[in-house]
């Protein structure tokens, strides 16, 4: 009978052969969102992707990280300009930091 094909089709495990692959479902999903929200700020006051400009970027970038996470261990949250926590901050400088050092380097130092 017909729905005892579809009990039959429905009671078989789908299959996804995905062993080995990236798993992006392992990314802290606040700590993201966060470094999201600091790249759509970042992104409206200069502009989008003005980071793969910035010359002299491993040395500012790095700089830029140290004192936001500094700011945060003397225990300011939250970075006045902006509103956004001084962490997601970090992450984006290290999220530059990281791409500059691979690929964008303006200066290559």
């Amino acid at each position: 009978s017909q729905s005892r094909y579809w009990k039959d089709v429905m009671a078989e495990e789908g299959r996804k052969f995905d062993g080995g692959k990236l798993e992006y479902g392992l990314l802290p999903p606040l700590a993201l969102k966060a470094t999201v929200d600091v790249l759509t700020f970042g992104a409206q006051k200069y502009e989008r992707d003005n980071w793969k400009k910035v010359p002299d970027s491993k040395r500012r970038y790095f700089d830029a990280m140290q004192r936001h996470i500094w700011a945060w261990k003397e225990g300011e949250v939250n970075d006045p300009e902006s509103g956004r926590h001084h962490l997601a901050h970090a992450m984006c400088c290290l999220m530059f930091l990281y791409e500059h050092d691979i690929l964008y380097s303006v200066d290559k130092s």
